[in-house]
């Protein structure tokens, strides 16, 4: 069975036009990495680490990061990335298991949901200092989970060929 994105709606109020497009974006990344095999999708092509499983792992991160660290507050929030290892997210190898990885993306993307229905989009930030609302943070996410959706887009067809949405 393939897995095909949602669409975003043609015509919505505001808030159902953000997650319509966030939620297409998602399922793209997710559509991108599935089917790959752990090597492959280990496989740098780039002189960066830049990889399509360290991809979807950063992106479990920023929501996680920007959904219930900022948005909501939450202290202790498991992120891959430090001080020490800014980069951690990406440091992936042919060992980690691709299908775990994306079912963590799919897990945080359900929790990213789960957070953001509880508050309007002029809700600010509850975590200190962060004084941007959910509207900037759908909208930052979007712009974030497409520019990574591209390089998973390229990244695809450099391994196996495999093109389109």
């Amino acid at each position: 069975m393939t897995f095909t994105p949602p669409e975003p709606p043609d015509c919505a109020d505001e808030r159902d036009t953000l997650n319509g497009f966030l939620d297409y974006l998602r399922g793209a990344v997710v559509v991108k990495a599935t089917g790959l095999s752990d090597a492959d999708g280990a496989r740098r092509l780039l002189p960066s680490l830049t990889t399509v499983s360290g991809l979807v792992r950063h992106l479990a991160d920023v929501e996680r990061s920007w959904f219930r660290e900022k948005l909501d507050g939450q202290a202790d929030v498991p992120t891959r990335w430090s001080e020490a290892d800014p980069d951690g997210e990406f440091r992936v190898t042919a060992d980690d298991s691709l299908a775990e990885i994306i079912a963590d993306y799919e897990a945080a993307c359900a929790e990213s949901r789960e957070v953001a229905a509880r508050y309007a989009l002029d809700d600010l930030c509850r975590k200190p200092g962060v004084k941007h609302n959910l509207r900037w943070v759908l909208t930052h996410m979007i712009e974030e989970t497409g520019r990574h959706a591209g390089h998973a887009d390229i990244l695809r067809e450099m391994i196996d060929g495999v093109t389109g949405d």
